[in-house]
């Protein structure tokens, strides 16, 4: 299991399109929008948690395709599902591999970019929180995306359709997370809610997306 983290970590790093894309794609989110709103402070401080959490979405929603698509374009899937390794375990093992390019990239930049909105500096903890706690779901949960659409032509396309749908908990009790946090309201409630998509992502999704490949490689 370690070799295949290994393994896939560095074709994310050597192929690209992970890492950095995903990192310019938040920052161009982050700038973007206080040109489109407007300076005021009082107005960037308010969407300040809904954008950064839809920035952290998207730039996550990038590299989903390649999760398993290099894999199979190579032949390599078919020998993991055969290997002694169980399906399920390789399919948690490349969701990891997806959150530590993107998710734990885009966690660790997020309060940076969050000066540029006027985020309220109790909010700083909330976001690092927040997305630390939501990100993995939304790798689980593109992985499983992912594997419904190996072998199809415009995957892409049609994974954003699939897996958009899936985030929007994630992404309203994180965003919700950060709001109360920055307010000063209690933000317990939409954090185990956040926690819990994530636990349960965690422990369904790897079997769901192990069936999926076993019937695309049939």
């Amino acid at each position: 299991m370690i070799a295949l983290l290994a393994r896939d970590l560095s074709l994310a790093f050597r192929a690209g399109g992970g890492f950095g894309l995903g990192l310019a794609f938040f920052l161009l989110v982050v700038v973007l929008v206080p040109l489109g709103v407007g300076p005021d402070s009082a107005i960037l401080a308010a969407i300040a948690p809904g954008v950064l959490w839809v920035g952290a979405l998207l730039a996550s929603l990038l590299s989903l395709d390649r999760i398993f698509a290099l894999d199979h374009e190579d032949g390599s899937l078919d020998l993991l599902a055969t290997a002694p390794l169980p399906l399920e375990g390789v399919v948690a093992i490349k969701a990891l591999a997806h959150w530590l390019v993107t998710g734990l990239a885009l966690t660790l930049a997020a309060p940076l970019l969050a000066v540029l909105l006027n985020l309220p500096a109790p909010g700083y903890p909330w976001l690092l929180l927040s997305l630390a706690v939501g990100t993995p779901a939304l790798s689980v949960i593109g992985a499983f995306g992912a594997s419904l659409t190996i072998g199809l032509r415009r995957g892409g396309l049609l994974l954003s359709l699939l897996v958009l749908p899936l985030y929007v908990p994630t992404l309203v009790f994180g965003a919700e997370v950060v709001r109360r946090g920055a307010t000063g309201l209690a933000p317990a409630t939409p954090l185990a809610l956040l926690a819990a998509i994530t636990a349960g992502s965690l422990a369904l999704l790897p079997f769901a997306a192990a069936a999926a490949i076993r019937v695309n490689l049939r």
